[in-house]
């Protein structure tokens, strides 16, 4: 579909589960997908309001730049006990207090019995000077009242997914990315391609 995309992202673990979704549930999308985590060192400010503006944002900053096809996302973990946080601030939350993401949920939860949560993932695919395709994914969850396993990054390892007893960061990849909510938004870009 096409010869060449750019993931942007300098989150090299991110790059390697996007490959991973990508191969998994469209063979053709891409001869080559690439990593330039050179062009990171452009500031993209996520300014928006939402996954949805925040991934726009990327996209097509990425894009401008490298004057390829590009995929961005903005994800995120919503917790009920929390009344939706950490939501689009997920990554900057646990950075602000010098702590990891799962110490500072696991200190916010402390004691708390409702551990319903979802991860929302905004996808954005930019195709510079012809079109741009915005789509939503879920998975929904609860976190765990410990963190485990190596495998992920971010909350992965307190995040039980429905119907599995083992957190995103011990599940194989091949498992995480075929339920995750980046498989479930990039299946929905592909459908719309088609």
């Amino acid at each position: 579909m096409f010869p060449e995309l750019v993931i942007a992202t300098s989150n090299e673990g991110k790059y390697k589960e996007f490959c991973e979704i990508i191969h998994a549930s469209c063979e053709n999308f891409a001869d080559r997908i690439i990593f330039a985590p050179e062009i990171s060192r452009l500031i993209v400010e996520e300014s928006g309001h939402s996954y949805a503006e925040n991934s726009l944002l990327k996209a097509r900053a990425w894009s401008q730049k490298s004057g390829l096809p590009c995929i961005a996302d903005d994800s995120g973990l919503e917790v009920d006990a929390l009344d939706g946080a950490p939501g689009i601030f997920s990554a900057r939350t646990a950075r602000e207090k010098g702590l990891s993401e799962s110490e500072w949920l696991l200190s916010r939860l402390d004691g708390v019995e409702n551990r319903k949560a979802r991860f929302t993932a905004a996808l954005c695919l930019c195709v510079p000077e012809k079109f741009t395709l915005i789509t939503e994914g879920y998975c929904y969850g609860k976190i765990s009242t410990i963190a485990r396993g190596s495998n992920g990054f971010g909350y992965d390892p307190v995040f039980l997914p429905d119907g599995y007893g083992k957190t995103f960061a011990e599940l194989p990849g091949t498992v995480k990315n075929n339920i995750s909510h980046r498989a479930d938004a990039f299946r929905k870009i592909s459908l719309l391609l088609k």
